[in-house]
């Protein structure tokens, strides 16, 4: 899997899943375009990256700001090899009583800035003649979650956008997956846990909730999910496209 002199758009780039993966990439060789809505972030990030990690404080559900800053990637580098799309929200609550505003909020960040970013590169792409898309998703977006409801629909629709877009740019040799994690030891997984058990409690299940426990016996660690979006991203992966690669220890028991 090289990566040498590859030039990657990543966005949540600033921590979780996002930040392994631009890890990954550039110790093996890439250069990052590195996008992410906390400054705070970013900066941390570049300091022990260097130069091959380049910050910018993007906003992927404002649709112009998400142009520009492809443009800025494509002036600074002359091309996109690869786009990450590992930016995400959740916003907790049952349907019923989960606000307009908090359901908006989830679906613009979620879906609308996969569609953004994605169509955004996908013409730099098509203009290069080729290229990777690989979407982080989630294994919530087959497997309904107690109030996780509008974070399941938003993952669901960026399954099906990425989707569609690799069978609309197959002709354009333009591959599009999706790695879908589990519970993962992130910042988003973290703020669910009410105690120090909060990470075997996760491990058990829930079954008034109706949700099964994870059969490895363990919750994933950033760079496994990284690890899979290199795969996506290699050589190796080069005649699969709109797949999905679920990376949950079984919790969604391969359905």
């Amino acid at each position: 899997m090289c990566f040498s002199d590859k030039i990657y758009l990543v966005s949540g780039a600033g921590q979780g899943i996002g930040l392994a993966v631009c890890e990954a990439l550039i110790g093996k060789g890439a250069s990052v375009f590195a996008i992410d809505l906390k400054d705070e972030r970013l900066k941390s990030a570049a300091d022990r990256l260097g130069e091959s990690y380049w910050p910018e404080r993007v906003d992927v559900s404002e649709h112009e700001a998400v142009e520009a800053a492809v443009e800025r990637a494509v002036k600074r580098y002359g091309r996109i090899d690869g786009l990450v799309n590992a930016a995400g929200l959740l916003r907790m609550g049952t349907l019923t009583d989960l606000s307009e505003q908090d359901w908006r909020a989830t679906f613009a960040v979620n879906s609308d800035g996969i569609f953004s970013l994605s169509t955004c590169v996908a013409r730099q792409m098509k203009r290069q003649g080729g290229g990777v898309i690989v979407t982080v998703a989630s294994n919530a977006s087959g497997t309904p979650r107690h109030s996780m409801g509008a974070y399941a629909a938003s993952k669901a629709a960026a399954v099906m956008i990425t989707k569609t877009l690799g069978l609309e740019l197959a002709g354009d040799h333009i591959r599009c997956n999706i790695v879908s994690p589990g519970s993962t030891d992130t910042a988003m997984q973290r703020q669910l846990w009410v105690d120090e058990n909060g990470e075997q409690a996760v491990i058990d299940g829930d079954l008034t909730k109706h949700r099964l426990g994870i059969p490895l016996g363990k919750i994933a660690q950033p760079d496994d999910v990284a690890g899979a979006v290199l795969f996506m991203l290699s050589d190796r992966a080069g005649h699969i496209t709109m797949q999905e690669i679920c990376v949950d220890g079984g919790a969604t028991l391969g359905s």
